[in-house]
């Protein structure tokens, strides 16, 4: 199993791109189910979960072919519409299949996913939004058993569906599945993320009618089919914010390519407030940092208010700020599992529910860590470039899941990390 050792307390300074979106790939892949078409995708991320996607998808009967920055999905011949766990455990994204093969096959068959161990993310709003158009649906030993063919025409029907809790691939699932449906759908209290509006207009791209991206309410006209198109994917928003929160941290003087600002507001506002200069161009941004911060209290929120996926990093950059600040986090209840690693490097951290209070101090020092989910070994990197002497990360295959080539990136700005075999 590959480990870190990063040497901390090395400015950074450069350029850096910044990769396509995680969370707007794996939906907009799983989307070239609709179709028997080809889709073809530019800024796909070299990730594992998009290689689990992609392995999936093979398995079901997609031809995917990859050169270069293009990848090309054909599922013409769709032969096999079950999601078996030994595919799909190690990525909870997996269940996004289930809304394409019904609306498009009228059965699917996909296992209760995986992931992450950051909270229950549970999928009974997919399966009652399906319900509410028509499908009949039956959980048996781990698996979603889903049909539409008890339906008129086999197919699912709109309907208007209001979601308990803004939940992105919940929208997702059913933005696609009514891609196809039998008249209109009205998805109400749906996510505003700008990966749900990427996927959405990668969809309009392939004939959708949908109306309302970045609204909470989402109308989509069902049509017979969709078609070809092509597509780029947008970029990550929190791999360029972990970046902002590294560089705030260590010190230096960084600009980051390919980047929409409009979408990292309430990531930057917050770093602003911790005293580092940000300035913001049409596709890049700058940030400037002596290192010296003051403490910033935040409470994690759907979108646009602070993701949820950015309260690591930002609790470890108030581990070295100067003051008290909170961190509440409202959206996964287990997503504090990095406090224990970064007390082992000397951060003073107190929890209290669903709140963290952090007291920051000068510096942190390098130990041995261990990472626990995908943003939380994101925030052990960025605590060891700032800390004094040398870290450890164990168990760094969360990392690989989302961030792309995350060690080289770093040491072309100047950090001095090391992955060992």
């Amino acid at each position: 199993m590959d480990k870190l050792v990063i040497q901390g307390q090395s400015p950074l300074h450069g350029e850096l791109e910044i990769s396509g979106a995680k969370n707007a790939a794996l939906p907009i892949l799983i989307a070239s189910l609709l179709t028997e078409d080809t889709l073809s995708l530019t800024h796909v991320p070299h990730l594992q979960d998009v290689n689990t996607a992609k392995s999936l998808l093979k398995y079901m009967g997609v031809d995917i072919q990859v050169e270069n920055d293009k990848t090309e999905l054909t599922a013409k011949e769709i032969t096999n519409k079950n999601a078996p766990y030994e595919r799909v455990k190690t990525m909870r994204a997996s269940i996004l299949v289930l809304g394409p093969l019904l609306a498009r096959f009228g059965e699917a068959r996909v296992s209760l996913p995986g992931g992450c161990a950051i909270g229950s993310r549970p999928v009974d709003i997919h399966i009652k939004g399906l319900q509410a158009m028509g499908a009949k649906i039956d959980i048996h030993n781990g698996y979603i058993e889903a049909s539409t063919k008890h339906l008129l025409k086999s197919k699912l029907q709109g309907c208007k569906f209001y979601m308990d809790i803004v939940t992105v691939t919940g929208t997702e699932n059913l933005m696609m599945a009514a891609s196809l449906a039998e008249g209109v759908t009205i998805l109400e209290n749906a996510a505003k993320e700008p990966e749900v509006v990427d996927l959405g207009q990668c969809l309009n791209k392939m004939g959708a009618k949908i109306k309302g991206l970045g609204t909470d309410v989402i109308t989509i006209e069902g049509v017979d089919s969709l078609h070809k198109a092509n597509h780029d994917v947008i970029f990550d928003r929190i791999e360029a914010g972990t970046y902002l929160a590294a560089v705030a941290m260590t010190g230096g003087d960084v600009i980051l390519k390919n980047v929409q600002h409009k979408y990292l507001d309430a990531i930057t506002l917050k770093l602003i407030e911790t005293g580092v200069k940000i300035e913001s161009h049409e596709n890049s941004i700058r940030i400037k940092s002596d290192g010296k911060l003051k403490a910033v209290s935040l409470r994690t929120a759907p979108y646009p208010a602070f993701p949820t996926d950015m309260q690591a990093q930002m609790m470890a950059l108030n581990t070295i700020a100067e003051g008290v600040s909170e961190v509440t986090e409202t959206i996964f209840e287990n997503r504090f599992m990095h406090v224990q690693e970064l007390i082992r490097m000397g951060a003073q951290i107190d929890i209290r529910g669903n709140t963290a209070i952090i007291r920051g101090k000068e510096y942190l020092e390098g130990a041995s860590v261990m990472a626990t989910d995908l943003r939380a070994s994101a925030s052990l990197v960025i605590a060891s470039l700032a800390a004094r002497g040398q870290t450890t990360i164990e168990r760094i295959y969360h990392l690989d899941r989302g961030y792309e080539k995350l060690e080289d990136k770093f040491n072309q700005l100047g950090a001095n990390i090391k992955r060992i075999h």
